[in-house]
C-alpha cells in the first residue's frame, strides 16, 4: 500500500463557452476524426485538442479544477459503473446493499407490506400518482434493493433498521438536482454519510471509516475537493465495502420486489 501512488488525479475544465463555440468544438472533433456525441459533455481531451487550435476561444474560458475519482489499487472502480450514466436507472434512484437479511426481509424493512411484495415486470416504475417500485436480488453475500425514484433506504432510522442485530448496509443514493449519499451503516448505528461529490463533507459516529477506501479511489478525504464522477466513485466504494458489483444484468426483469402504494418519494 505504501508503495501505491494515491495523489488524485485533478482534472481542468472550463466554463464560459458559447453554445455556438460548443457546437463548432463538436463540429471541429468530428472533422479531426474524434467520437463525440450530439449532446451531453465532451471529453476532456476533445475540449484541451480543441482550445489549443484556437487560442482565442481558450483565453475567453474560465478554469476550474475537479478530482477524477479512479481505482488506485485492484477492486472496484469507477471505471466500472460507467454504463451508469446510460439513464437505465434514471435520474433519482437508491441503491442498498444489506448483509444478513434476505429479500424479503430486506422489503418489509424497507416499508414494504406482505401485499405489495410480487414479481415486478419491464415497464414498471414508480411516479408520483402510482406506487414507488423497489425490487431485490441476491447477489453473492448481499441482498441488493434498488429504489425506483426513492431515497428511503438512505433515511438514517431505515439503514439502521436493515443493519440491527449486527449486520451491515450501505446505500448509496443519486439526485438530479439535490444532494448525493454514500451512507454505510452497521448492526443498527450510522457510521458515515457522504457526499460524493463532495468527500470532506461527511458526518456520523465514526465518519473517517472509510477514508482508506476514499484514497485507493484517488480522493483525498481531508481536501476541499469536487468530484467530476461522484456516483461511478460511490458505487465503487460501496463495491470496496462489500465486495459487490452491480452490472446492468442485476437489472433485469422480472425480478422479485414491491409496489409500495401511496409512498411519497
Amino acid at each position: 500500500m505504501s508503495d501505491v501512488d494515491l495523489t488524485p488525479l485533478r482534472v481542468t475544465y472550463r466554463e464560459g463557452l458559447s453554445r455556438d463555440t460548443s457546437l463548432r468544438m463538436r463540429a471541429w472533433a468530428k472533422a479531426k476524426g474524434y467520437s463525440v456525441s450530439e449532446r451531453g459533455r465532451v471529453a476532456p481531451e476533445i475540449i484541451d485538442a480543441f482550445l489549443a487550435a484556437h487560442p482565442a476561444v481558450d483565453e475567453q474560458a474560465r478554469r476550474f479544477e475537479m478530482v477524477h475519482a479512479t481505482a488506485r489499487t485492484p477492486g472496484p472502480s469507477p471505471e466500472d459503473y460507467k454504463w451508469e450514466g446510460n439513464g437505465q436507472l434514471g435520474d433519482i434512484y437508491t441503491i442498498v446493499f444489506v448483509r444478513g437479511l434476505d429479500e424479503h426481509e430486506v422489503l418489509r424493512r424497507l416499508g414494504a407490506a406482505e401485499e405489495d411484495v410480487r414479481l415486478i415486470e419491464d415497464g414498471e416504475y414508480s411516479s408520483p400518482e402510482g406506487p414507488q417500485i423497489i425490487t431485490v436480488r441476491r447477489i453473492e453475500d448481499w441482498t441488493v434493493a434498488i429504489e425506483d425514484c426513492g431515497r428511503r433506504g438512505a433515511r438514517q432510522e431505515v439503514l439502521g433498521a436493515l443493519s440491527r442485530d449486527g449486520g451491515e448496509a450501505v446505500a448509496v443514493h443519486r439526485h438530479d438536482y439535490a444532494r448525493h449519499h454514500v451512507t454505510y451503516a452497521v448492526d443498527g448505528r450510522l457510521i458515515t454519510d457522504i457526499n460524493p461529490r463532495f468527500p470532506v463533507d461527511r458526518q456520523g459516529a465514526d465518519p473517517d471509516r472509510l477514508n482508506r477506501h476514499l484514497r485507493e479511489l484517488g480522493i483525498d478525504p481531508a481536501a476541499d475537493d469536487s468530484i467530476d464522477n461522484p456516483i461511478p466513485a460511490g458505487l465503487a466504494l460501496a463495491g470496496r465495502i462489500t465486495g459487490v458489483m452491480v452490472s446492468p444484468r442485476h437489472l433485469r426483469r422480472p425480478v422479485l420486489g414491491a409496489a409500495i402504494p401511496g409512498a411519497s418519494f
